[in-house]
């Protein structure tokens, strides 16, 4: 034992040690064998890059190696090597209609505005308005007093001259007998048949009278002169109507049968002309203002004889049964005339026609299964169906489907449009009137019920 004594204010040897952090030695290397703080930074960077070239290497021999090419094609992006799925269909032989189309206004076959012919108070109107009226049908009815007085009058006046009329023919008579005589002189005889002959006169002119009255009578009663349809009144009744008022009384449109006036380019009449002159009936399709849906189906009429030169067109009208009374006057519609057949035509579906820089072109299938840009020029259109003229030939596959994701070589993949249907099922759990339960809804309302 160490028998010195301590101090406790001064630490030992081993104190200090102890306390005293051990100090790196740094002397005992040489400087030149030392690395580099930097450079030991970049072993870690060369140790990493080396580590990811060998994970690329191996996903490269192990996975890359044994993919598809196709696959590895599709992968880079080149649009002809991918598989496209589409729907085509065959051009066919056929028979097609060309039509003109234009638009055309619905004019009634006859329209009359009813007015009065004679001056006084409308006292009653006898129709409603909107209502089919026949010609002959009573509309309204003039106040018929001061008419029948005319009659009256007329009636009297005739019925005083004819019995001056007999008094002198009795008279003329007897002069007549007493010149024979040789009582009298010729020259009374015939101064007494001048009186006659004048009464005549009278009598014939207050016949006039009398009909002419009797016809103002019959004005007082205002009548249908078509068959049609009355449009709004324009007088009630209490006014006085006069035979000069400009508006009429009401208006009567007939609209059984209608007619559609519509103009058609002047190169269109040659072909019209000739198939009027042959005696075949031209169809004639009325459709709506959208025109999507057909109002009704009439003939043409006539046309008119001379073409307009500001628009170089013609007038044509058309005729429509118009039972319904779908047809309505001054409506515009858009109309469709059949003007020529065209049989062993080369058809396909209107879809397959394809518009861009080529102009206009279809998307042909190949023996190869691609597809190759062909120009082609259209013909008539009826509907879903377009007629070709030149470019594809009968038999022949177009795309209708499927075509924005072409371009010229692609390759394709032909599918049924049926098939794609039954592919794609309706979204959502199928509905079941059985509850979870496996009851049915009737069977859960019992169990409420009691």
């Amino acid at each position: 034992m160490n028998d010195q004594p301590r101090d406790p204010g001064k630490p030992t040897e081993q104190a200090v040690e102890w306390r005293t952090p051990p100090v790196e030695k740094v002397d005992e290397q040489p400087a030149l064998t030392r690395p580099h703080p930097r450079m030991r930074h970049w072993r870690w960077i060369a140790v990493v890059v080396l580590v990811i070239a060998a994970a690329v290497a191996a996903w490269l021999w192990f996975g890359g190696g044994t993919a598809d090419p196709a696959k590895a094609a599709r992968g880079k992006g080149d649009p002809n090597a991918r598989t496209v799925p589409v729907v085509a269909a065959p051009a066919r032989k056929g028979t097609i209609a060309v039509y003109i189309d234009a638009l055309g206004t619905v004019t009634p076959r006859n329209m009359v505005v009813v007015r009065t012919r004679v001056d006084g108070q409308l006292l009653t109107v006898a129709f409603r308005e909107g209502q089919d009226v026949k010609a002959g049908d009573l509309l309204a009815q003039i106040d018929p007093r001061p008419f029948e007085v005319m009659l009256t009058q007329a009636t009297g006046q005739m019925a005083r001259d004819q019995a001056q009329l007999k008094n002198a023919q009795v008279d003329l008579e007897r002069y007549r007998t007493l010149l024979a005589q040789d009582s009298i002189s010729k020259q009374q005889v015939d101064t007494q048949e001048a009186l006659v002959r004048q009464y005549q006169g009278t009598v014939a002119s207050d016949q006039g009278a009398i009909d002419n009255a009797r016809l103002q009578l019959t004005y007082s009663r205002i009548t249908a002169p078509i068959s049609g349809r009355v449009g709004l009144r324009q007088v009630d009744p209490g006014n006085m109507v006069h035979a000069s008022d400009s508006n009429g009384l009401v208006t009567i449109a007939q609209i059984k049968p209608m007619t559609v006036i519509y103009p058609v380019p002047e190169d269109n009449v040659p072909r019209i002309v000739k198939r009027t002159q042959n005696g075949e009936e031209v169809a004639v399709d009325a459709y709506d203002r959208a025109g999507r849906t057909k109002l009704a189906t009439g003939r043409l009429l006539t046309f008119d004889n001379q073409i307009d030169t500001t628009t170089g067109t013609v007038k044509l009208k058309a005729e429509f049964p118009n039972q319904d009374g779908v047809l309505f006057p001054n409506q515009f519609v858009n109309v469709r005339m059949a003007v020529e057949t065209r049989a062993d035509a080369t058809l396909v579906p209107t879809a397959a026609i394809q518009r861009g820089a080529p102009g206009t072109f279809v998307f042909l299938v190949r023996q190869d299964q691609t597809v190759s840009v062909t120009p082609v020029k259209v013909g008539a259109m009826e509907g879903e169906t377009t007629e070709i003229q030149s470019g594809v030939e009968p038999g022949n596959l177009v795309v209708v489907d499927g075509a924005d994701k072409l371009r010229e070589g692609s390759k394709i993949e032909m599918i049924d449009p049926n098939a794609r249907q039954s592919a794609n099922p309706q979204k959502g759990p199928p509905r079941s009137d059985k509850s979870p339960g496996g009851k049915d809804g009737q069977g859960r309302r019992s169990k409420s019920g009691g």
